[in-house]
């Protein structure tokens, strides 16, 4: 990766921990899911407001490193007024995005953004950090009443 692209993710990144957005409770939220990442202590609640199909609103609260509370602001902005399906679809991609062999392509078009997490897949002990408020997303999204945990 280029330098000085390196430079401007790791500045998203450190801008999006230090001022998150989305970071709050939704009170009256129609799903909530808990995750935690036993490795580095990470720990995040997610909320959903669902309007049927769609998501209304959706944020997150908890502790952890820079790379997780990142993600967690960078993927509540990307998601909300997005369908369930386009949820799911961008969970995929960003999963891909950061299991995949180094020096690998993304798919930068569908990430947008995100896309500044590309350089993770490089430190495989973080992967776990920037997908721990996806999977909890995905917990919100469908249920199944467990705690999520990247272990």
């Amino acid at each position: 990766m280029n330098p000085d692209l390196r430079d401007l993710y790791q500045q998203m990144i450190m801008d999006h921990n230090k001022n998150p957005m989305n970071f709050r409770e939704i009170r009256d939220a129609t799903s909530r899911a808990e995750g935690f990442n036993p490795l580095c202590g990470d720990h995040l609640h997610v909320y959903l407001k669902m309007n049927g199909d769609r998501i209304e609103d959706i944020s997150f609260e908890g502790a952890g490193c820079a790379i997780s509370k990142a993600s967690g602001s960078m993927m509540t902005a990307a998601l909300k007024g997005k369908t369930r399906a386009e949820a799911e679809g961008l969970f995929a991609e960003v999963r891909a995005m950061l299991s995949r062999e180094p020096g690998m392509p993304v798919n930068a078009e569908k990430l947008g953004k995100l896309a500044v997490f590309a350089g993770v897949c490089e430190f495989p002990l973080r992967v776990k950090c920037a997908s721990l408020a996806w999977h909890t997303m995905m917990e919100a999204i469908a249920p199944t009443g467990k705690q999520v945990s990247t272990e």
